[in-house]
């Protein structure tokens, strides 16, 4: 009978209640043919799979502009709010843009549009006004897309696009007042406070978002958690490209990225030029640990959420983390090997040495051995997994029946490595081969 290499059994209550004579198939290596009696007990199936662990959330926060780490306002390890203040970017650049929005603001409030030129003024003028708008929102856009921060970047692209619908409007309704005018039916003051309006509107929007993209300068932790200085890549010895790129004096002008040098803490520290996407800090929240598992296709369908289990860590060995099924993903990962698999989410829980003594907290990206209860069985005629063979099709065992082995078809329940579920054909107390049963043939005189 072939069964999944994943799987084991955690409690096998059914080999102490076998008789002495049987001792062979509950761990030791059999002689010949052994005959027992199928047992009563527990017994769990079991899925392993391998995992890591995962932190509820975290966010690094990036620079949204080019410029200095003019403040950092909190160290490797210290605890954050979500929303507190963690850094301060000054970005001369950012600071110019809202200077100049500021004067074509002040600029468009304070005059109107020159009636000079006719309609082909006109056109030109609102043709600029447009082209200033476009100018503003892509401006806008690329300041948005810099910001990590999911909440806040949403709250500027929403800006962003009310301000886009907003103008639409004013600069189709100086449009069509052009077009009047060309046509003689408006006036050119009617047309003259149009293209005005337009003009404020652009101008205000402009320096709305520029002043956004200062704003956004103060950066403020994405979730409440750890921080840790720097991004979240790895900062293992540069490879041959990268220490080309580092040796290459094109690379400071060319903006080509350099990887850090071995020894060279990768923290920005204060007062350092950064650039747009520039990792500052990442704040990791561990106040509730998961795990992440990769479970096979082939057993994937008896895990269900509220499932219990267990997680071994590398990190510590001989401790046991209880866990518990939070979700399981529908759409399937692939492995490097080509098999399919799916992801188990598991919430994780205090760990426990055998001793009793409290296991330490994991940290993020651990190496993680999971076990899962998928099925129990208590209370069930129990026999050992080395006892079931494979006929036509059917399970089998060799009953003993007055000294003769005789073929007995049975039906599986819970499965587990060592001990399965007899569901029907046995009952507990029966005698039958629990070992060497391949050696057994029908009317064979048994032991």
């Amino acid at each position: 009978m072939s069964r999944s290499p994943r799987r084991a059994t955690a409690l096998l209550l059914a080999c102490v209640l076998l008789p002495p004579l049987t001792a062979a198939s509950c761990g030791h290596e059999p002689s010949g043919v052994t005959v027992g009696t199928a047992g009563r007990g527990t017994v769990d199936e079991i899925v392993e799979a391998s995992g890591a662990v995962t932190a509820r959330a975290a966010g690094t926060v990036t620079s949204p502009a080019e410029g200095t780490l003019a403040e950092l306002r909190v160290e490797a390890g210290d605890r954050v709010r979500k929303g507190q203040v963690v850094a301060v970017v000054d970005s001369p650049a950012a600071q110019k843009r809202l200077d100049s929005a500021a004067e074509a603001l002040d600029a468009a409030s304070g005059g109107g549009v020159p009636a000079g030129g006719g309609t082909a003024g006109f056109v030109a003028a609102r043709q600029r006004t447009d082209a200033n708008a476009d100018k503003a929102f892509a401006e806008a856009r690329e300041a948005a897309a810099a910001i990590t921060d999911e909440a806040l970047r949403k709250v500027l692209l929403a800006q962003l696009a009310a301000a886009r619908e907003q103008y639409a409007a004013v600069s189709e309704a100086a449009a069509a007042a052009v077009r009047s005018l060309d046509r003689g039916v408006a006036s050119v003051s009617q047309a003259v406070s149009a293209l005005s309006a337009a003009q404020r509107v652009q101008a205000r929007q402009a320096y709305e978002l520029a002043e956004a993209a200062v704003d956004a300068l103060t950066l403020r932790a994405p979730v409440s958690g750890v921080v840790q200085l720097g991004g979240t890549g790895a900062t293992g010895s540069p490879s041959l490209t990268d220490l080309i790129a580092n040796a290459d004096p094109a690379a400071a002008t060319t903006g080509t990225a350099q990887a850090p040098l071995p020894g060279v803490d990768v923290a920005v520290p204060e007062g350092a030029t950064v650039g747009t996407g520039t990792a500052i800090l990442t704040v990791v929240d561990t106040a509730a640990l998961g795990v992440a598992a990769e479970v096979d296709e082939t057993d994937v369908l008896l895990v269900k959420p509220g499932g219990t289990g267990t997680v071994e860590l590398d990190a510590a060995a001989g401790a046991t983390y209880e866990a518990k099924v939070r979700a399981v993903d529908l759409l399937p990962t692939t492995s490097a090997r080509g098999g399919v698999s799916y992801r188990v989410r598991l919430s994780l829980g205090k760990g426990k040495y055998a001793d009793g003594t409290a296991a330490p907290d994991p940290r993020p990206g651990m190496s993680a051995i999971v076990r899962l209860r998928v099925r129990q069985a208590t209370d069930a005629v129990t026999v050992p997994a080395g006892a079931v063979q494979s006929s036509d099709g059917r399970d089998v065992v060799w009953a003993d029946r007055g000294g003769k082995a005789e073929r007995v078809p049975v039906t599986l329940g819970v499965q587990g490595e060592d001990v399965v579920q007899v569901v029907t054909g046995l009952d507990a107390g029966q005698r039958i081969v629990v070992a060497g049963a391949d050696q057994v043939s029908a009317g064979q005189d048994l032991p």
